[in-house]
């Protein structure tokens, strides 16, 4: 038996569907939102019924009913700290997702979509590897406060494959090998990959690392802190400067690299400096994940939407080629693992674990 599956993944800028017929791929859209279409919502909740409606015209368009489908598989949203492996999307999830304790992103609007089409037609809706997927060592988890702990919250999905897939090109094992893996989209991920566990990696979505299209990354305390009690800006005005509205935003009014690259282009020296500082950023965090390896790294992997720029991945080399080997392993890769776990999942071959 063939098993068709629909794989959903919803980004800061952009809302991704595929369909599968087991690993085959049948179809697959990215569905770019720019700022002024997204900037009509005062919150990532009220695009529930907007990118709703964009998936399922989408598969209209396409052909293809919902009843159709055996599965649906989505990207994993901010949850409470788990174990890496498959989940069943229930309502405890969804409710923890909705209460934004663990953090707040466009993927947990995706998890509640998945959820209630699933639960229209009565198929089962699965997850794996989410954001908060925590294999960190116990010396990553502090933070210098003694009431605020470090969080694991990053690309897992991407991380993990990206790493099997360079093992597998090695001709390795991902248990036997340490690796840098640098995540470079609308947040920025840099993992230290130890034998098989990622034991420390920036808080990608509103903590730490490197800034990145839309999130501000590490900041200078004491100034967020004036800024904060200024009485100049509300705790969701703050939230939106970190998030959604740092990086590229804050600086350049963009959160894309092409639109940068085109004014680089067109000569302006100040787009060259900012995109650059976001590289040197980059760099920095590698060569930090690379101590934590105690300078013991088979190579360094360059993956996600931003590895296709051969100029930014050029200011990364330069920095970091004196550590290991560097991989370009570009674009995001979530969508096909996702349907690879799912697989596993109708097949029997992996038993979910509970949420």
């Amino acid at each position: 038996m063939k098993y068709k599956m629909l794989v959903m993944n919803l980004g800061s800028t952009s809302t991704k569907i595929a369909v599968y017929e087991d690993l085959n791929e049948l179809y697959k859209i990215s569905i770019n939102h720019n700022q002024d279409e997204l900037s009509q919502f005062g919150d990532i909740w009220e695009q529930k019924e907007f990118r709703k409606n964009k998936i399922l015209k989408a598969l209209e368009h396409e052909g293809y009913e919902m009843s159709a489908f055996n599965v649906i598989a989505c990207r994993g949203g901010n949850v409470k700290p788990v174990p890496g492996g498959i989940y069943v999307i229930n309502e405890a999830m969804i409710s923890d997702m909705q209460s934004e304790k663990y953090g707040s992103h466009p993927t947990n609007v995706g998890n509640l979509i998945a959820y209630e089409l699933g639960k229209e037609i009565g198929i089962p809706v699965v997850t794996a590897n989410p954001p908060v997927t925590d294999e960190l060592c116990n010396l990553a988890r502090y933070s210098g406060i003694k009431e605020i702990k470090r969080m694991s919250s990053f690309h897992a999905l991407n991380q993990k494959r990206t790493a099997g897939r360079i093992a597998k090109q090695l001709k390795q094992e991902y248990s036997d090998l340490n690796f840098v893996i640098a995540h470079l989209g609308g947040g920025i991920s840099v993992g230290a990959h130890e034998k098989g566990f990622i034991i420390d990696v920036n808080n990608a979505l509103d903590g730490d690392g490197p800034f990145s299209s839309e999130r501000a990354g590490s900041l200078p305390i004491g100034d967020i802190i004036k800024m904060c009690y200024s009485g100049k800006h509300t705790e969701k005005e703050m939230f939106k400067k970190i998030k959604g509205g740092g990086g590229l935003m804050s600086y350049l009014g963009t959160n894309s690299g092409l639109e940068v690259e085109q004014r680089i282009k067109s000569e302006d020296s100040y787009a060259l400096e900012v995109y650059e500082a976001m590289a040197y950023q980059v760099s920095k965090e590698i060569s930090a994940a690379a101590a934590v390896l105690k300078g013991k790294v088979d190579c360094i992997v360059l993956t996600g939407s931003l590895a296709h720029s051969k100029l930014f991945t050029d200011w990364i080399k330069e920095r970091v080629s004196f550590i290991a080997p560097i991989h370009l392993c570009p674009g995001e890769n979530e969508m096909i693992s996702l349907a690879e776990n799912a697989l596993r999942y109708l097949k029997g071959e992996e038993t979910a674990k509970q949420y």
